[in-house]
């Protein structure tokens, strides 16, 4: 078995496989901010269900994962609040993508790069 070459993008925390080129095919954490494949996002998700636990953590942090899109968008705030770059590169791909603030996507997207993201 030989592993795959890594990518820019780096590798699962998780399983240390290449994380995909498409963005959709990963998940980043709110609490942490690790950016993790679907496959070990896809694990997590049935440990919790086959164990029946009342809420579902973070595979990395073990921090509770927030049910709500509002407590996911608190937790991004924190991450950028202290500065991390893939949090922040988040926020920009957020007002890129979804927002078509090319301005402000502009400014979030320099900054995790100036920071090395």
């Amino acid at each position: 078995f030989r592993q795959p070459e890594s990518c820019h993008l780096g590798d699962c925390p998780i399983c240390f496989l290449p994380l995909p080129l498409d963005h959709q095919k990963s998940v980043m954490q709110s609490c942490c901010g690790k950016i993790i494949c679907m496959g070990c996002d896809y694990a997590n998700t049935l440990v919790h269900e086959r164990e029946a636990r009342l809420q579902q953590t973070c595979p990395f942090c073990r921090h509770p994962t927030p049910l709500t899109l509002e407590g996911t968008n608190k937790n991004k705030m924190k991450r950028v609040e202290k500065n991390d770059p893939v949090a922040i590169r988040e926020i920009g791909m957020k007002h890129y993508c979804r927002d078509g603030d090319y301005e402000r996507a502009f400014e979030h997207l320099t900054k995790a790069a100036e920071m090395g993201d």
